[in-house]
């Protein structure tokens, strides 16, 4: 169990009401079909599939790709200038929320939180001259909804090179949707040690939440519908730079 002041900054007490949020399916970049594969191999072909696969912010790692689904897009929400002013404004509002940068680090959630967190470490040195630590927290493995795959949790490839004990945690990512990412990143972040404080920083609140986490450092709130999708698209990954909303085409 995780002692009330580890997780008040981002678990909301609150009834949970029942999700009306319905599964979708995202056409992959590529196109050739999947090869069988056997029991044993199940957990190589699954790293395969999310790796190769184009996963929208909380989809990814529980969303069967496929084909048949056709999106178009319908805005652009952020251009790459805004992207950058955001995140200069979100680091701000860090340091400022935090007291300055002692005892700061930052988590980013692979895949776009991971260069998302290392932008914003790189505003703060900025600001303060001090160089925040910044880890890599992989959570594929650590779903409730994969267990079928794997039968223990494992962290695949995470990377935080420094002590969590009586830090300052702010974990980043680029979609807030319905929480159950955060919930697994904080699954496998306190395997890690005992942070004093867990914060949550987000480029995209869209809406829909399952389970009560919240942000304390939001970039941007998007009403959506349980068709559309928040597409963050980062040169470090998608060799672009903006943040498209699509929808799905019966």
């Amino acid at each position: 169990m995780w002692a009330e002041e580890e997780v008040h900054e981002i678990f909301r007490p609150g009834k949970l009401g029942r999700s009306m949020l319905r599964p979708y399916i995202i056409e992959p970049r590529r196109t050739e079909q999947p090869e069988p594969f056997e029991a044993q191999d199940k957990q190589a072909r699954l790293r395969q599939l999310l790796e190769g696969s184009r996963l929208f912010g909380e989809a990814r790692g529980y969303v069967r790709i496929t084909p048949d689904m056709k999106i178009v897009e319908k805005a652009q929400l952020m251009s790459a200038s805004e992207i950058d002013r955001t995140l200069q404004r979100v680091a701000h509002e860090i340091v400022e929320k935090s007291g300055g940068t002692k005892d700061l680090a930052l988590i980013g959630i692979r895949r776009r939180g991971v260069p998302l967190a290392a932008r914003i470490a790189q505003a703060m040195r900025g600001i303060d001259g001090v160089d925040v630590p910044v880890g890599t927290l992989d959570i594929t493995l650590y779903r409730d909804d994969l267990s079928k795959v794997a039968s223990h949790a494992v962290m695949k490839s995470s990377d935080i090179s420094f002590g969590v004990d009586n830090m300052n945690l702010v974990l980043v990512d680029d979609v807030l949707y319905t929480g159950r990412t955060i919930r697994a990143a904080m699954n496998g972040l306190f395997d890690l040690g005992r942070p004093k404080r867990v914060s949550l920083c987000v480029l995209i609140d869209r809406g829909w939440r399952e389970m009560p986490i919240e942000a304390q450092f939001t970039g941007r709130v998007v009403q959506t519908s349980a068709t559309e999708i928040i597409e963050v698209r980062l040169r470090e990954i998608d060799n672009e730079e903006r943040v498209v909303l699509v929808d799905r085409v019966d």
